[in-house]
């Protein structure tokens, strides 16, 4: 694994290197795991599990007492520096040591009160490191994953499937969308997932119109949409899969909004490969669906999955990424229709050298629950 993290670590100062950068500063909890193997958590945007500290003159995983054995031993290419009164007080020590001069840390994940804490701390130390915020560097690292990390993937959508598929057995009306989630949560754990990629979304009938609806007590009726957005977490990695089926008969608006979401979806896969454009694959998708429904599709067609169940490509119309052998993307389409529901389809798809390939397994085409 050692030699996993040090190629990493080398791609990485290149990056930096190459952007006017000597050193970094990685607070964001999933590159820090990318880069260094380190596991620790972080429970809220103020609190951070540690920061690594890449330089010129070493590699330091800086953390609090909490995490100093965890440290030691998942990151051994580090030297694990256990601050006390917190990591302002020692970063310009630390910087110091990994002979850091100018310094890139995440734009995204540093606050404005932490930043000037840190800008504090050099200012009074003397320190002529300067910090400077940048874009994640890490992040078109993370995109194109390893064979290692593509078969986590699949481990993580295998434990996925089969919690909905136990699920979707005991199906039954009058159940509630709180009651179906839990269960999705149990079976998932229950199956070897470290936890959840995200909360479960359970939508029925008109709720089912609210793309990231949040289960309520609402009881599931026969006929209507039932739309689950469900993932798990292993080992660190994400699944991510929406069905919606319905129990009993669907009716024609159920039929038609489906088959539509069907064609959309084929098409949008079929136009993925090695170099195709994220918003270009988008518009496969939307174009077609905006024949039938103009109005029934606005969010993006899809994402990327791994550390985080939102990364780097995306495919939508707002931002164009190009994309790259060795990315898996989600590929979602739905259509929301205001007081009679919504359908999404998604699956996540693995890009190739030679097209797409379907990672998920579970048939669309069974989405009638007999009552």
């Amino acid at each position: 694994m050692n030699d996993i993290y040090r190629k990493r670590l080398d791609a990485l100062q290149e990056t930096l290197s190459q952007n006017g950068f000597d050193a970094c500063l990685i607070m964001q909890e999933e590159n820090r795991r990318y880069l260094s193997g380190f596991t620790g958590e972080d429970n809220s945007v103020d609190e951070s599990a540690g920061a690594l500290l890449i330089g010129p003159k070493g590699l330091i995983l800086a953390t609090d007492s909490r995490f100093e054995l965890h440290a030691i031993h998942e990151a051994p290419l580090f030297d694990v520096h256990v601050y006390k009164t917190g990591l302002d007080k020692d970063l310009p020590e630390l910087l110091d040591r990994v002979g850091a001069r100018r310094v890139a840390f995440e734009e995204t994940r540093v606050s404005v009160g932490r930043y000037n804490a840190f800008a504090d701390a050099l200012k009074k130390s003397g320190s002529s490191a300067e910090l400077v915020a940048h874009e994640d560097m890490t992040a078109p690292m993370r995109a194109v994953k390893s064979a290692d990390e593509i078969q986590t993937m699949r481990e993580a959508l295998a434990i996925a499937e089969a919690a909905f598929s136990a699920v979707k057995a005991g199906l039954v009306p009058g159940l509630t969308e709180k009651a179906i989630a839990w269960e999705m949560e149990k079976e998932m754990r229950s199956r070897g997932a470290d936890g959840l990629s995200f909360p479960t979304i359970v939508a029925s009938g008109p709720n089912a119109a609210l793309p990231h609806a949040v289960p309520s007590d609402r009881k599931v009726a026969p006929g209507e949409p039932l739309l689950i957005d469900w993932g798990s977490r292993y080992n660190g990695y994400c699944s991510d899969s929406t069905r919606t089926v319905v129990l009993g008969s669907p009716c024609d608006t159920f039929k038609r909004v489906f088959d539509t979401l069907f064609e959309a979806q084929a098409l949008a896969i079929d136009a993925i490969c090695d170099g195709a454009s994220g918003k270009a694959v988008d518009a496969v998708a939307r174009g077609f669906i905006e024949k039938t429904f103009p109005d029934g599709f606005g969010h993006g067609l899809g994402h990327g999955v791994g550390l985080e169940i939102h990364e780097a490509p995306r495919l939508s119309y707002l931002k164009d990424h190009t994309l790259k052998a060795g990315m898996v993307v989600t590929v979602e389409p739905g259509i929301y229709l205001p007081d009679w529901g919504g359908i999404r389809l998604e699956n996540m798809v693995l890009v190739t050298e030679n097209g797409a390939e379907v990672l998920n397994t579970l048939d669309y085409h069974d989405h009638v629950v007999a009552i």
